[in-house]
């Protein structure tokens, strides 16, 4: 099978755009009459930890309307109080300052949170048993053709930025993806720029893999490349984060659209206090997509699904319900 979905179209936007930038915990679900799960300050931490009741939205009584495959990938565990145990997060991906790099940088704050909260609610009416939450998935490192001021060929997301939408997030109920492109960079080095804002209680991170390139590479011209080695090194220091913060457990989401961008993918492996997602983010045929998450997440487990959607690049867009029949059942969608 030929998996020809290039989700480098972000990198041909860097290419083309050239851009350069301007340089008390949280909570249980909330389920609102329309069925939409948001999260507030005062309870975060009972609902990361599940020791509240979930809503009687979220209980045995619930009726879905697509067909249940298991959500764990095959032979996989969940040990962790994490949010995907029973709730999915929908998230939207992109860059404030660029509109062809997502969703995000196209609409206004407000508007940002009036679409992916609808954009969540059509997730939770299918299947109310597993409410949405939804997430801004904001790029923090922006991977670039030229070596930069640090000569790793990646300019950072302002801190005045990342802080809006954080407290945009939080104001909304809302989880925060803080997303790194790496360049040249290693990815510990990148984890470790957002050790502030990882330290607050609904901050996740995601780790685009096609992005990361070698000496003498360039993104965007070269395909990128990561040993799950070293994403396993992030994945302790989140966890060991957590545990020397009291934090709620986390998730991390691992993009990849293509066979081979990450080696030695068994050596990522979730802990008791962060889940991992294996998210599909290519875009073109729907054939093509679902066969893409079939090879790189079906049939290479790690412990979760994710599924990417493109609203202008896919043909035709796959609805919630498509989506959601796919196995395993993603527990995590982005729109780009």
């Amino acid at each position: 099978m030929k998996v020809l979905l290039y989700s480098l179209f972000i990198s041909m936007v860097i290419l083309t755009e050239n851009v350069h930038l301007a340089s008390g915990r949280t909570s249980f679900p909330n389920t609102s009459d329309d069925g939409l799960l948001t999260l507030n300050d005062k309870e975060l931490i009972p609902y990361f930890n599940q020791t509240l009741s979930p809503h009687s939205k979220l209980g045995e009584t619930c009726n879905k309307t697509v067909s249940s495959q298991e959500a764990l990938t095959k032979n996989k565990t969940d040990l962790s109080n994490g949010p995907l145990k029973k709730y999915r997060i929908v998230s939207y991906y992109g860059h404030p300052k660029s509109s062809r790099m997502g969703i995000l940088g196209q609409l206004s704050p407000n508007e940002l949170v009036s679409r992916l909260k609808k954009q969540a609610q059509a997730y939770s009416k299918l299947d109310p048993c597993h409410p949405a939450i939804p997430a801004i998935e904001l790029i923090t490192t922006v991977a670039q053709r030229t070596p930069g001021a640090n000569g790793l060929y990646y300019h950072k997301t302002s801190s005045a930025d990342i802080e809006r939408y954080a407290t945009l997030a939080k104001e909304n109920g809302m989880l925060l993806i803080l997303d790194v492109q790496l360049g040249r960079d290693s990815i510990i080095h990148q984890v470790q720029m957002l050790n502030q804002y990882l330290k607050l209680p609904y901050v996740s991170l995601a780790i685009d893999t096609e992005f990361h390139v070698r000496a003498r590479q360039t993104p965007g011209v070269q395909l990128g490349h990561v040993d799950g080695n070293h994403i396993q090194t992030a994945v302790r220091y989140i966890n060991d984060l957590i545990e020397k913060n009291h934090l709620p457990d986390k998730v991390i989401i691992v993009h990849q659209f293509k066979y081979g961008v990450i080696g030695n993918k068994h050596a990522i492996k979730p802990t008791n206090h962060v889940e991992v997602v294996l998210n599909f983010d290519g875009f073109g045929r729907a054939k093509n997509k679902k066969d893409g998450y079939r090879l790189l997440v079906k049939n290479q487990p790690v412990q979760y699904g994710g599924f990417k959607l493109f609203y202008k690049q896919d043909t035709p867009l796959l609805t919630p319900k498509d989506v959601l029949n796919l196995d395993p059942t993603p527990v995590f969608i982005d729109y780009q």
